[in-house]
């Protein structure tokens, strides 16, 4: 081996310690990059993160008010249809006491009457019927007026 080719020239040295500088400039401004990169993509990822919490928490309270809004009108659907039947069958009860009220009246009797009422004195007139007999009650009931 050639001695000359192992030992460096001051200017190989020199130029080897510049080298060896300039790459850690480089080294340094890099890392001082790649940490700025760093910060900022934690930062953007927490911005996301609220983005998203955000945009969940309006789409669950759409769902909600949607849900809500279904349950609503199907509750007043059934109510409405429960009304219905109910006045239906207060209908057909109405219809079913007539008939069995003239029914009870027609064959056990009825009462009818008319009254008249005057300045301190009720006349009253009542019919009553009983099958083939009829009574009569006329009444004049003197009212107790304090003046």
């Amino acid at each position: 081996m050639d001695p000359k080719k192992n030992t460096m020239t001051r200017e190989d040295a020199a130029m080897s310690i510049q080298a060896w500088w300039r790459g850690t400039l480089v080294r340094r401004t890099l890392l001082h990059a790649a940490l700025r990169v760093w910060t900022i993509q934690c930062w953007w990822r927490q911005v996301q993160l609220k983005v998203l919490t955000k945009r969940r928490q309006m789409v669950l309270e759409h769902y909600a008010r949607q849900e809500w809004a279904a349950v609503r009108v199907q509750a007043w659907f059934r109510m409405w249809r429960i009304r219905n039947r109910y006045c239906r069958l207060l209908n057909a009860v109405r219809i079913i006491q007539v008939y069995w009220r003239w029914r009870s009246c027609h064959t056990r009797g009825f009462i009818q009457g008319h009254y008249e009422l005057k300045a301190n004195l009720l006349n009253l007139q009542l019919e009553i019927s009983l099958g083939s007999q009829a009574y009569r009650v006329t009444q004049r009931i003197p009212l107790p007026i304090k003046e």
